[in-house]
């Protein structure tokens, strides 16, 4: 943000007003700490803190051209202030004091207006012009040997659920299926069998939280990414497999088609995605399988294409990162700009809460 072209240090010439609180980190001792029954507390030292330090800046606009980020689910802060016992969460979003705040969010729910979900942080933060471009090479030439890929947890209990559907699926998809399926060897589509049907890197008990080679090298590999929903509908992994050019396969459409608005427009989603709905595969018996053999393979080309455009808009670029790099948009560039946007109509539209 300090990078950010178009800061001002007068906030009478400012069309919005960054806050750089870290909610997520101020969260932890109401999820974890002896303030857990305090949840519905969460925020209000913010809120003190905005009334006492040049009050007159919140009190212009009660707080409707102010911005913040939060790197947690919205479901981490919207516990209902007035629930007793108190469950999982804090009650930040419930507040009505910052009912008007536009809120950045790496997932938010579907009907509040002010919150907006923006791309989860991956470990991929190019510093200049030159590495991107090198790394979208590689990701081009890339031979894509596995069909489709799964990279989490989950899914090994008995429980009917999509993550333990995709994985019986894998494991009898490798032992049984002896059908040609085509792959992609780095210059275009042609039909052969691949080296994997189905592959499934495990990340449970986050043994990939710091080891991304772990999961970047097989999606490389790999011409669809499974992403299926797990505690919440949304994944980092979304990112994460697109920069590996790796078709997203999607099993609820809150998983990205109804959160990600500004960096993955809706109307692109046929483009760049496959949709299958989950109670298809757990309930009715579809197989995955079927539906990714069943696209066309020029379609499947055009499609990877489209994702490896979608590549820098869904990174973030490395802080000091050089101006070649700078001058073309990513996520953090198009995430200020729909703030920006929607701060804007939102005070030339008068609605907001007073």
């Amino acid at each position: 943000m300090l990078e950010y072209p178009c800061l001002t240090s007068d906030p009478n010439q400012a069309n919005a007003i960054y806050l750089p609180y870290y909610a997520a980190i101020d969260a932890l001792r109401y999820l974890y700490g002896p303030e857990v029954n305090n949840s519905m507390e969460h925020g209000l030292e913010l809120y003190d803190y905005l009334q006492d330090n040049e009050g007159w800046i919140w009190s212009r606009n009660h707080g409707a051209d102010h911005f913040l980020v939060m790197s947690r689910p919205a479901w981490d802060f919207s516990q209902a202030v007035d629930v007793d016992p108190p469950i999982w969460g804090t009650s930040f979003l419930e507040l009505p004091e910052f009912y008007n705040v536009t809120v950045l969010i790496v997932e938010g729910r579907a009907w509040p207006w002010q919150e907006q979900a923006v791309p989860y942080l991956t470990s991929f933060h190019p510093p200049n012009l030159g590495f991107l471009e090198s790394w979208i090479k590689r990701v081009k030439v890339s031979k894509r040997t596995t069909l489709m890929l799964f990279a989490g947890g989950g899914g090994v209990g008995s429980t009917p659920n999509i993550r333990r559907s995709i994985r019986n699926e894998c494991e009898s998809s490798n032992f049984s299926s002896n059908s040609d399926i085509y792959v992609n060897n780095g210059e275009g589509f042609d039909y052969r069998k691949t080296r994997k049907v189905c592959d499934i890197v495990d990340c449970s008990n986050g043994i990939c939280e710091h080891d991304p080679i772990r999961y970047m090298r097989p999606m490389l590999q790999a011409t669809f990414c499974l992403q299926p929903p797990g505690d919440t509908p949304t994944r980092r992994s979304t990112f994460d497999g697109i920069l590996a050019g790796c078709i997203p396969v999607f099993f609820e459409e809150l998983s990205a088609k109804s959160q990600y608005g500004w960096h993955l427009p809706e109307e692109m989603y046929r483009d760049f995605a496959v949709f299958i709905p989950k109670e298809d595969v757990v309930l009715k018996g579809l197989r995955i399988l079927d539906v990714l053999t069943g696209i066309p393979r020029n379609e499947v080309l055009r499609m990877r294409e489209k994702v490896i455009e979608l590549i820098p808009r869904v990174l973030y670029r490395k802080h000091g990162s050089s101006s070649g790099l700078r001058a073309r948009k990513d996520a953090f560039d198009i995430a200020v700009e729909g703030a920006l946007q929607r701060i804007d109509s939102r005070l030339k539209a008068s609605d907001f809460d007073q």
